[in-house]
C-alpha cells in the first residue's frame, strides 16, 4: 500500500456563473495560499498532481447531454471531471493510498440526464469518475458519502436503480434547503431497494450531531455493505460561516469525520465561504487524509457556544439513526411489489428545476424490473420553454446487464429510430462502451 495522498487543484479561472456568484473562481485560490502557508505541499508523503481533461466518452458513459454534448459542456468541466478521473487512477494503480480532488465547476447535482446547470453543476465529476473506473478496471461494490449540506439528488439519481452502488447522502432536511429532496422514503429503485440511503438532518447540527451519525449508522452501514472503494462526495457548506446553509459543523469536524470515513478518494463539491471556511476545512480534510494532527485547526470566528448540540437535536439524530439502520438491516426482507407494483416496468413522471438557467424538464422514467441486474432505463425528456418542446428518448443499458436487459435496449433503440416519434433518439451502451444517436443509426 501506498503511503502517499494525492491532490490535484482544478480553480477553473474561465468558468463562472457570475463574477459575484458564489460558485466563482475565489473559491479554491484561499485553499491553496493556506496549504502552501503551511508547509502541506512540502511534505514528503503528499503528492500533488497536474488537472487533466476527462475525454468526450468519458462524459457520456454516465450523462445523456440534452440537446447536444456541446450544449451542456465547456473545458472547465471536461478538466474538472478528468482531475477526478486521474485522481481515481493513480489510487487504482497504488500511486496514492488516497487522494482529494480540489475541482470546481462541482457536480453532485447534475442527473443522468442533464440540459444545463442547476446547483452550480452541469456533469457530475464522482459519478464520471465511478464509471471511469468500473468500465477500465472492473470494480463492483462502491460506495458513496455524500457530505454536501445539500442533498445529492443527481448522484442518487444516477444510481438509484445500480444493486453495486451504496449512496449515503448525510444533508439539511430538504425541507428547509434546495434541492427539497433527500427524504428517507427515498430508498432506491425496484432493483437496488436499500441501496440509497438519506440522513436529513435539522439546521444547526454542528460536530457532535455529524460524528454521531457517523459511529451509529454510517460507519455500521459500509461495514456490512464491504465496498471495494469509498468516494467521498465532499461538500464543504456545513460549515458555521457558509452562506448557503444553516448548520454549525466546524473544520476540526470535517477532519474528525473525514478520519473516520478514510475514504479512499475526495472529490470537492459545495462549500461558499469562501475566506472564513474553506481554507481551514480543506487544510483539516487534507491532514485527516495523510493521517497527520489537525487538532490545532481552529477558525477565527469559532466560539465555544457553537459546539453545543441541543438536547432536542441529539434525540432527533439518535432517533433518525435507529430508524434508518433498522431499514438498512431489513431492506433485503420487504415485499417489493407493494412499493412498485408487479409490471415489467417501474414508471415515474416528474418536473426538473433548473434554478440556475431557470427552466423546467418534464421527465419520465422506465426502468425494467430484472433479478440480474440493475434493469434497463429509458428516459423521455422534454424542456418546458418556448412553444417548441421537443421531447428527446434516452436509453442505457447498465454496465453489468444481463443479455436480456442489452438486446431489449438495442431493439428499443432500432424500434425508436425507424418510427421517428422523437426529436433524437440516445442509446448509452455502458457494457459496449458506446453512445448512438439516431443520426448514427440513419448514417
Amino acid at each position: 500500500m501506498s503511503k502517499y495522498t494525492g491532490l490535484v487543484f482544478f480553480p477553473a479561472f474561465d468558468w463562472a456563473i457570475s463574477p459575484t456568484h458564489p460558485e466563482r473562481e475565489e473559491r479554491l485560490l484561499y485553499t491553496r495560499d493556506q496549504l502552501l502557508e503551511e508547509g502541506v505541499l512540502d511534505f514528503p508523503d503528499i503528492i500533488e498532481y497536474k488537472a487533466k481533461f476527462a475525454d468526450k466518452q468519458d462524459i457520456l458513459r454516465t450523462h445523456f447531454c440534452l440537446p447536444s454534448f456541446e450544449n451542456v459542456i465547456t473545458d472547465a468541466h471536461l478538466i474538472a471531471a478528468g482531475s477526478a478521473i486521474l485522481i481515481g487512477e493513480a489510487w487504482h494503480h497504488r500511486e496514492i493510498k488516497n487522494g482529494f480532488a480540489l475541482v470546481r465547476p462541482p457536480g453532485h447535482h447534475a442527473m443522468h440526464v442533464t440540459h444545463g446547470n442547476r446547483g452550480f453543476c452541469n456533469i457530475n465529476n464522482e459519478a464520471i469518475m465511478i464509471e471511469y473506473l468500473r468500465k477500465k478496471f472492473g470494480y463492483r461494490k462502491i460506495a458513496i458519502v455524500d457530505t454536501d449540506v445539500h442533498h445529492g439528488d443527481g448522484t442518487q439519481d444516477i444510481f438509484y436503480h445500480d444493486p453495486d452502488v451504496l449512496f449515503i447522502s448525510l444533508h439539511q432536511d430538504g425541507r428547509t434547503l434546495f434541492p427539497g429532496s433527500g427524504f428517507i422514503n427515498e430508498l432506491g429503485g425496484p432493483n437496488a431497494y436499500g441501496k440509497t440511503l438519506n440522513i436529513p438532518l435539522l439546521p444547526g447540527t454542528g460536530d457532535q450531531g455529524i460524528n454521531y451519525v457517523f459511529d451509529n449508522l454510517i460507519l455500521p452501514v459500509l461495514e456490512e455493505f464491504k465496498p471495494e472503494i469509498i468516494i467521498n462526495s465532499a461538500g464543504q457548506d456545513n460549515h458555521f460561516t457558509d452562506p448557503l446553509a444553516n448548520m454549525k459543523v466546524t473544520a476540526f469536524g470535517y477532519g474528525s469525520i473525514t478520519k473516520k470515513l478514510n475514504p479512499d478518494i475526495m472529490v470537492l463539491e459545495g462549500g461558499y465561504a469562501v475566506e472564513t471556511a474553506l481554507p481551514y476545512v480543506n487544510l483539516a480534510i487534507t491532514l485527516a487524509l495523510a493521517g497527520k494532527d489537525f487538532s490545532q485547526i481552529q477558525e477565527p470566528q469559532l466560539k465555544e457556544s457553537m459546539l453545543k448540540e441541543t438536547s432536542e437535536n441529539m434525540e432527533y439524530i439518535k432517533k433518525l439513526c435507529e430508524k434508518l439502520y433498522l431499514i438498512w438491516q431489513n431492506h433485503t426482507n420487504i415485499d417489493l411489489t407493494k412499493i412498485f407494483g408487479k409490471d415489467d416496468y417501474y414508471t415515474t413522471n416528474r418536473q426538473i428545476f433548473y434554478d440556475t438557467d431557470y427552466f423546467i424538464v418534464e421527465q419520465e422514467e422506465a426502468v425494467r424490473r430484472c433479478s440480474d441486474c440493475g434493469g434497463l432505463i429509458i428516459f423521455k425528456s422534454r424542456r418546458k420553454e418556448g412553444r417548441k418542446n421537443p421531447t428527446f428518448l434516452c436509453i442505457s443499458i447498465p454496465i453489468y446487464a444481463c443479455p436480456r436487459c442489452q438486446q431489449e435496449g438495442k431493439d428499443r433503440f432500432l424500434q425508436e429510430c425507424r418510427n421517428n416519434n422523437f426529436e433524437q433518439v440516445f442509446l448509452q451502451n455502458k457494457p459496449e462502451d458506446t453512445y448512438l444517436t439516431k443520426d448514427d443509426y440513419y448514417g
